[in-house]
């Protein structure tokens, strides 16, 4: 479907139409109840919608008559083509389904980021496990050992600030791991069920939620109303409560002093961990800045 064909819609069609699209490509299913739980619609202009998106493309779904839902289609070709930011976005945030074109936003801005290369398809076969609960077999470049094929039963996306990683139990080593999006160079479904220990409720790292003080540095700031104000702080404390799992990516990316006499020196360091207690246990402190669990930074 061409830029001019989606045009020729009204934005409401567009973006009822990519949300089918996004779900299909996505999840791997779509029910006549989700575009009325998302769009406000009857049930009958639901229909109209999946009819409409099967008349553009017949391939891309089948209706499965046992369980009653629209399947994605094994010849399955998006109709929207967004970037790889969007989509994220939309997995974890869930707007802005029909703005694939180039429209302009209302101010001028730029980005400092580098360029992420994320394969969406590869990306689909991931979210549509997590939707399944079912396990993955991938094909992954680690810094260690290179490329390997390993099997994995992801769970959760993560943001870690700088990039975006798959959480789950690896069957390889026994553990549960992130594994970073850009990294994986092919994936399938794989059939079988999942053991118990492979499920999130067993990733003692993601379950637990750590609250951390933060506060301004006493050595490197001069003026900390400044670092009050820019935070939000409240009695010159900001506290963000986050999973283990998470603790050190947020702690890198932020440049947090965890040193017990907060020591670390450069302007980048504006905050500093005041309740350093809180990461008793935390599994990936190698992250954290200065932190070290013998005490000695």
């Amino acid at each position: 479907m061409s830029s001019e064909s989606l045009l020729s819609l009204t934005q409401a069609q567009r973006d009822r139409l990519a949300f089918v699209d996004l779900r299909l490509r996505f999840v791997g299913e779509i029910r006549r109840q989700d575009l009325v739980a998302r769009f406000g619609v009857q049930m009958a202009a639901a229909t109209r919608d999946l009819a409409q998106y099967k008349e553009l493309a017949a391939g891309n779904l089948e209706y499965d008559t046992r369980s009653k839902v629209y399947v994605r289609g094994k010849w399955f070709r998006p109709l929207f083509d967004f970037p790889a930011e969007r989509v994220l976005t939309w997995l974890s945030e869930g707007y802005g389904d029909g703005g694939g074109l180039q429209w302009k936003g209302v101010v001028s801005w730029e980005g400092a980021s580098l360029p992420g290369r994320i394969n969406l398809e590869l990306l689909s076969v991931l979210t549509r496990a997590i939707h399944q609960g079912s396990a993955v077999e991938i094909s992954y470049r680690a810094l260690s050992s290179g490329r390997t094929t390993r099997e994995i039963v992801p769970f959760a996306l993560a943001d870690s600030g700088l990039r975006w990683q798959v959480r789950g139990f690896d069957r390889r080593s026994g553990e549960f791991r992130d594994f970073v999006l850009g990294r994986l160079e092919d994936a399938r479904i794989l059939p079988g069920l999942v053991a118990a220990h492979e499920k999130s409720e067993q990733d003692i790292q993601w379950a637990r939620i750590t609250e951390l003080e933060l506060v301004p540095h006493p050595a490197n700031v001069q003026h900390p109303d400044t670092i009050e104000a820019e935070y939000g702080m409240e009695g010159g404390v900001l506290k963000v409560c986050v999973r283990a799992a998470m603790t050190g990516y947020l702690l890198r990316h932020w440049n947090v002093d965890c040193t017990e006499d907060h020591s670390l020196k450069g302007g980048e360091h504006h905050l500093w961990l005041r309740n350093r207690q809180a990461l008793y246990g935390v599994a990936n402190l190698i992250l954290a800045p200065g932190y070290n669990a013998s005490g000695k930074e």
